[in-house]
């Protein structure tokens, strides 16, 4: 049997992007998938986030144990293996290339030969990678119901309304480890300039909208958004769970500069839902992160 393994790590959108990828790359080549549900975690600097993929309806299972890398004796033993697989034909590694600058863009697999078992590692945030798979990973990525609020109150006034789902990120650059609020700062502060921006925008294209707001932190929210053409998602239980759900509900998008939203935007099922993504703010390192399609502003 021939396995591809997927090492999970991150929050929960870079978790779908990483799924997502191998996905694609285990259907391409004729692998099983299998995830490595540990080995992105164990360190005290990535305890910060959780895995979360067990709460979706995915296919894949997890790997045995004798493949991850989930202690620190392990985790050497995989730095040397990745070294070793430079000089090898058969690559046991299928590692997301980065340059000087760390930076990377969707990169074409068919030119490598796979060993039999095949471990990838990287976050492959480019829809270019598994498009092709987009009605798989739709099913894949339906949410357990037993994580699930039973309160519909959001639920009915985002299928009542012309919503549209807005997503601002705060202390991106102050969580973990390395703190910097002032980067922090000037992130939100962009966010919520593309943000006005675009309110301006749909409010030319979409007849009585209603700007639903979701948000990691709501506070100094309300001095930019303080009438009652704005509704704050704030959910308590299972937060990024409930939170991720009720994407699917709305309308269209400004799409916030965050993997997070990334995903529920693309997921979301409407087919007239109009896509607005920040023309000067890249959350990632790809350079084709964006969907060609959303319209830039």
């Amino acid at each position: 049997m021939k396995k591809l393994i997927v090492r999970i790590a991150e929050g929960l959108g870079n978790q779908l992007f990483m799924y997502s990828h191998a996905y694609a790359l285990s259907r391409e080549l004729g692998y099983d998938l299998f995830l490595d549900n540990t080995s992105g975690y164990f360190k005290v600097k990535n305890k910060i986030r959780n895995y979360e993929l067990d709460k979706f309806n995915i296919s894949a299972s997890i790997c045995d144990d004798i493949y991850k890398f989930d202690n620190y004796s392990k985790d050497f033993k995989r730095k040397f293996l990745k070294i070793f697989d430079l000089i090898k034909n058969d690559k046991s590694f299928y590692l997301e290339k980065t340059d000087k600058n760390k930076t990377t863009s969707y990169q074409n697999s068919n030119k490598h030969i796979f060993s039999d078992i095949l471990t990838t590692e990287g976050y492959f945030q480019s829809e270019k990678y598994f498009l092709n798979y987009s009605n798989d990973l739709k099913r894949e990525f339906i949410i357990k119901n037993d994580y699930l609020s039973k309160n519909t109150k959001y639920i009915n006034l985002l299928e009542k309304h012309n919503s549209v789902s807005i997503c601002i990120r705060q202390n991106r650059y102050s969580e973990g480890k390395i703190k910097n609020q002032e980067k922090s700062n000037q992130f939100t502060k962009n966010t919520i300039d593309y943000v006005k921006r675009s309110i301006s925008f749909l409010k030319k294209k979409v007849d009585n909208p209603v700007f639903f707001i979701w948000s990691n932190e709501f506070q100094n929210l309300n001095e930019y958004f303080n009438d009652n053409k704005y509704i704050f998602i704030e959910n308590k239980e299972n937060k990024s769970l409930n939170d991720f759900n009720l994407f699917m509900y709305s309308k269209h998008f400004i799409i916030g500069p965050t993997p997070f939203h990334w995903w529920g935007a693309w997921l979301n099922n409407n087919p007239n839902k109009i896509c607005i993504r920040p023309k000067n703010i890249n959350p990632s390192n790809n350079s084709d992160f964006w969907p060609d399609k959303w319209i830039s502003i």
